[in-house]
């Protein structure tokens, strides 16, 4: 595996938090993967949100989304609004916290929350894929949701996967289009335990289950449409696979194992990720030691590209959640060059 190059971001600002998103009813909330809409406005996925700044108490909601200004990006992203009612950020996915979920007009276990781990836009439509859970790393089953309205209201597609889909790597997604008509995702289980797989769909049938291949090594080569081989080991989370504006292609992950956040540069979707090139652009560290301008952020996850991103001016979606009291936990924006060695 290539020894990971130290490239550390630097922050830019928060995206979320008093003063900054009370308008949404948004006081603490995490995540925030991001994505240009068919109509140009980016539209950024939150999870578990709530009214204070904090976790618990009123206004529990996820996920949840806000629309941000795409020139905004390089300074710092700017919100526009929110996929409402009115200005409240409110709940675009429906079920009740805690409550049985019905689906489809069939009851199921109780659920927790339902978290985002990606979006992607195909033609007028976005494609959202959600963890529906029973407390965090407990994931009953994955499903895709879709808008028709840039984002604004969501709806269940009847498209989902059991919990255990390929060995249970089928949790956390990223997904992005190769270029060649397919889209590609890099998966992982919800428990920051395992390794990455790989699987591609025609870009027209993200809904046909039976379009979805597998990448697969028979002892001899690597080819689709065979059970799947890991294709990256380690014990990962949170995953940003992304192609930038200048063409380039990241994946991003949060290192569990090394309590980092890496972005490997590709060569094409279908890379091999012990060869890439991988930046440690976030470190993590203890409370009082961090350092936001140097890349020390304590309790990090996430690691979402923004959209407009270049190789030279990468800016990423950042959490950050301390555990012990609830605060901060809020979604940050860094920025890293990493033409510079």
């Amino acid at each position: 595996m290539t020894a990971p190059e130290l490239v550390l971001a630097s922050k830019v600002c928060d995206l979320t938090g008093p003063g900054i998103t009370d308008a949404f009813g948004i006081g603490g909330t995490d995540l925030g993967v991001t994505v240009a809409a068919p109509d140009g406005r980016l539209v950024a996925v939150f999870g578990d949100t709530f009214r204070r700044a904090g976790v618990g108490g009123r206004g529990w909601r996820a996920p949840v989304v806000l629309f941000g200004d795409p020139a905004s990006v390089p300074t710092g992203l700017r919100w526009t609004g929110s996929a409402g009612p009115g200005e409240y950020a409110g709940q675009v996915v429906r079920y009740l916290h805690q409550g049985i979920r019905r689906h489809q007009g069939l009851r199921w276990r109780r659920v927790t929350t339902v978290l985002p781990t990606d979006v992607i836009t195909v033609g007028e439509e976005m494609f959202l894929h959600v963890m529906v859970c029973r407390e965090l790393g407990n994931v009953h089953w994955t499903e895709i949701h879709r808008s028709v309205d840039n984002g604004r209201s969501w709806r269940p597609t009847g498209v989902r996967w059991p919990s255990d889909h390929l060995d249970g790597l089928f949790q956390m997604l990223t997904w992005e289009h190769g270029g060649d008509g397919y889209v590609y995702a890099y998966s992982t289980g919800f428990q920051r335990a395992h390794g990455l797989v790989l699987s591609r769909v025609p870009e027209d049938r993200i809904l046909d289950r039976g379009a979805w291949q597998t990448w697969g090594f028979d002892g001899t080569s690597w080819d689709w449409d065979r059970p799947p081989t890991v294709a990256l080991t380690g014990r990962y989370g949170e995953l940003g696979l992304r192609r930038l504006a200048d063409g380039a292609w990241v994946l991003a992950a949060f290192d569990e194992a090394n309590y980092r956040i890496d972005v490997r540069v590709l060569d094409g979707p279908v890379a091999d990720l012990y060869a890439a090139r991988c930046c440690t652009v976030l470190q993590g560290s203890a409370w009082g030691d961090e350092d936001h301008a140097a890349g020390r952020v304590a309790q990090l996850y996430g690691g979402y590209p923004l959209p407009g991103s270049t190789l030279a001016d990468l800016h990423l979606v950042v959490s950050q959640w301390n555990t012990a009291t609830n605060w901060p936990y809020r979604a940050m924006q860094f920025r890293v060059d990493l033409t510079s060695t």
